[in-house]
C-alpha cells in the first residue's frame, strides 16, 4: 500500500525505547477496559478486546491488571467512565493529525489537546477536515530476518491484504478485525511476531525533507503523546531515511 507514513515505525521504535512504563501501562489498561466495555469481556468473540488484550501482555501488562481492566469494563468491578474522543488538526508544513483520546473529562482533555497543538505550531481543524485521509487498518510487525516468502505463504493465506519492507521489519496490512487470525498464523508457522495492533495509515503523505521539518512535528506529535488521555496520535508525513538517519529518536 503506498502513501503509507514510517510514523507506525517510528512509533513503535519509541515505544521500544520508552522507559515511563508506568504511563504506557495506563494507556495500555484503559483500551482494554473500553474495548470490553463496548464488546463485552470475552476476547474470542471480541476482536478488538482480543487485540489490546495481546498489545497490553506483549508490552509485559501483569496479567491480573488487564482481567481486573476487562471486570471493571464489563461493570463486574466498578470504574472510570471513559468517553472515545477523536480530535483533527495539523502540525506544521500541514501535516495532518488524528488524535485518538479515552477522556472522563472532555473539556479539561479537549483544552490540553488545543495547547499542546497551539504551543508547538500546530492547530486543531473542524471534525471531518482531515479524518478522510485515513483508513484504518491492522498491522503487524515482523522482523526483517524472516524470509519473504515465508512471510507472504502465512499471512496472504491467512486474509492479510500486503505486505510491504519496512526496513528493519516487514509490516503486514490487514482488515481491522483480522489482527488476530492472521497473527495467529504467522505464529503457527513458525513466523515470529514483534507487534501487532490497529491503526490509522494514512491515504498520502507529506515528505519532510529536512531535519528542521521532521523535528517540528515529531514536536507537536511527543507533546500530545505525553498527555495521558492521549491514546494514540496518527499522521500523514513521511521522513526520507537520509534525513531520519539524523534524527535521533
Amino acid at each position: 500500500m503506498s502513501g503509507h507514513s514510517k510514523w507506525a515505525t517510528i512509533k513503535h521504535k519509541k515505544g521500544a525505547a520508552d522507559k515511563a512504563r508506568g504511563k504506557l501501562f495506563a494507556k495500555l489498561i484503559r483500551q482494554v477496559e473500553v474495548a470490553a466495555r463496548e464488546g463485552g469481556g470475552d476476547p474470542e468473540s471480541n476482536p478488538t478486546l482480543r487485540t489490546m488484550f495481546q498489545k497490553a501482555r506483549d508490552n509485559s501488562v501483569p496479567l491480573d491488571t488487564i482481567e481486573r481492566a476487562i471486570k471493571r469494563g464489563t461493570g463486574d468491578l466498578e470504574g472510570v467512565i471513559y468517553e472515545q474522543i477523536t480530535y483533527e488538526g495539523y502540525a506544521p508544513h500541514g501535516v495532518a493529525v488524528l488524535i485518538e483520546v479515552l477522556t472522563d473529562n472532555r473539556n479539561r482533555t479537549g483544552s490540553e489537546v488545543r495547547t499542546a497543538l497551539k504551543r508547538n505550531g500546530g492547530s486543531i481543524a473542524e471534525p471531518g477536515s482531515v479524518a478522510w485521509q485515513f483508513e484504518r487498518k491492522g498491522i503487524i510487525g515482523v522482523p526483517r530476518s524472516v524470509p519473504e516468502d515465508d512471510v507472504m505463504l502465512a499471512a496472504l493465506d491467512a486474509g492479510a491484504e500486503d505486505i510491504t519492507d519496512e526496513g528493519d521489519t516487514w509490516r503486514v496490512t490487514t482488515a481491522p478485525g483480522e489482527v488476530g487470525a492472521v497473527r495467529e498464523a504467522l505464529e503457527s508457522a513458525g513466523v515470529p511476531v514483534e507487534s501487532a495492533d490497529t491503526t490509522m495509515l494514512a491515504t498520502s503523505v507529506v515528505p519532510l525533507d529536512t531535519p528542521d521539518a521532521a523535528k517540528a512535528v515529531l514536536r507537536v506529535i511527543d507533546a500530545l503523546d505525553d498527555n495521558d488521555d492521549v491514546q494514540d496520535v496518527y499522521a500523514n508525513f513521511d521522513i526520507p531515511d537520509d534525513v531520519m538517519a539524523g534524527i535521533e529518536v
